[in-house]
Formats: structure tokens, sequence, C-alpha cells
């Protein structure tokens, strides 16, 4: 059963590289979210939107002509299909409304999920998984214009509880840090249940910089969210709101994924 299970997840990761479109570093924030272990069934499409907005946000660019997230907004459309039990493909459009009122296609996103080992649903266990990302943004919204992230999926459930972490890898592949080591970006969710289909619970992301090489503390990105995830499937919804914790992070975001059936 094994060597079926790879095979696909080989011969899609190499047609993505091939086709060579993901932002990194984060400048583009289309998307807030760890990923866990969620998958559409094998042949169904699904929808999802991912909504953010930064009324507190840091005003300085990192790098000339970038747009800054401050004051800005962004509506994500993810289309999604699963491939087999254990992989899902994505695509990913965003949309950017700036804060002098420009709106911007910034570019397109392709992603390969695979998660092998998950418990039953509604069964307590482990799970574990690999997500693979390729983009080709505009320059003003990711210096690497096209670049490869590497997400890690490790994670646990049980009625009660769920933790999950994302020790996300981000590869410029072209720009002024094409050559140097990946950047590290972790993530970690901590929810606890509260009723059948409610949970609540704590949502970390940090941008800590080259691999070989973190950062000074005071020019690392650490925003701590309160979230809140209501599951009444096929629909379910994660909100929440976020607080930079150093001072090139952005104050306040506020985010919502709502994640529409499509195909059922």
């Amino acid at each position: 059963m094994m060597p079926y299970q790879l095979r696909p997840a080989r011969t899609l990761f190499a047609c993505l590289l091939i086709v060579g479109v993901v932002p990194a570093r984060a400048a583009l924030p289309d998307e807030i979210q760890v990923y866990l272990d969620d998958l559409n069934d094998a042949g169904r499409y699904s929808l999802q939107m991912h909504l953010n907005a930064t009324p507190s946000g840091v005003a300085q660019p990192d790098y000339p002509g970038e747009s800054v997230a401050a004051g800005g907004q962004r509506a994500t459309a993810e289309f999604a299909y699963g491939v087999t039990p254990d992989l899902e493909a994505g695509l990913y459009v965003p949309l950017v409304r700036e804060s002098f009122g420009g709106l911007r296609l910034p570019g397109l996103k392709l992603r390969l999920k695979w998660v092998p080992l998950r418990p039953p649903e509604n069964a307590s266990g482990t799970f574990l998984g690999l997500n693979g990302e390729l983009a080709q943004v505009q320059h003003q919204f990711d210096s690497a214009s096209r670049a490869f992230e590497l997400r890690p999926i490790l994670g646990w459930r049980n009625p009660d509880w769920m933790v999950a972490v994302n020790p996300v890898l981000e590869f410029p592949l072209e720009g002024p840090d094409r050559h140097q080591a990946p950047d590290f970006s972790p993530s970690f969710k901590v929810a606890r249940t509260l009723a059948a289909g409610i949970s609540t619970g704590a949502e970390y992301y940090a941008e800590l910089g080259a691999v070989n090489q973190f950062d000074r503390l005071g020019q690392q990105k650490h925003t701590l969210y309160w979230a809140i995830d209501i599951d009444r499937s096929p629909w379910n919804v994660n909100f929440g709101i976020g607080r930079g914790l150093t001072a090139v992070t952005d104050r306040w975001t506020v985010k919502a994924i709502v994640n529409i059936p499509l195909g059922q």
C-alpha cells in the first residue's frame, strides 16, 4: 500500500517543480493558518476563502518597493481537489486591497498536501504530513518573486485537545537571497474543545530568518493569535485576532477562513 501512496506524491511534486510557480518570506499574508490533517476525499472539490486585514501594522517596507500589509485587506480563494485519500492539490488566487485603496492580483500559488498518517475521524491519535507550495508573485509582494515552501505537518488530537506544529522552510528561487540558506518560519496551534464542533485556543506564527543564522530577536517577527474554530461539516470557519510581539511585526491582524464545499 505504501509504494502506491508514495508514487503519486513524488510525481505531482515533480510536476509542480517543473511548472515553477508560492510566496516566500511572508511578505504577502494571503493565508494565515496552521496546517492540520484535513483533506478532501478523493475526487471531491472545495473552496476555502481566506480573509484577513491589518488595521494597525508596520508602515516601513522591508525592501524598496514593497507593498506593506498595514492598512490593507486580503481575500484569497483556495480551490482544492482530493487526488487520493492521502493527497490533495490546491490553487490559491489572492486579491489585495492596499492601504491607499488600490486592488491588485499579486500572482498565483500551487500546493500539494500529503498526509499519510492520520487518525480516523473523531478518533484520537497522531497525524504527520507534508505540504509543498510553489508561487509566482509580483515583486511588490515578495522580494523573491518565485519561491518554494516546504511545510512539515506534525500534530496530535483527542476529543478534548488538538496540538499541531508546522516548521516551515522557505526557499527563494530568484532575487537577492536565492543562493542563501532557507528561511525558518515555524507556526504552532493548540485548541481546546468547548462543545461539539466548537474549539478555541492559540495560534503562533514566527519569522526567524535563515536557518544557518537567525535574525536578532528585535528583527524577528512573532505574532500570537486567539482563534476559534466552528465546524458544521461540510462547512467550517476559523476566526482569529493576532497581536504582534516585536516592533517589526504588524501590531494587529484579523483573519477568517471559511470552507465552502463544492461538488458534494
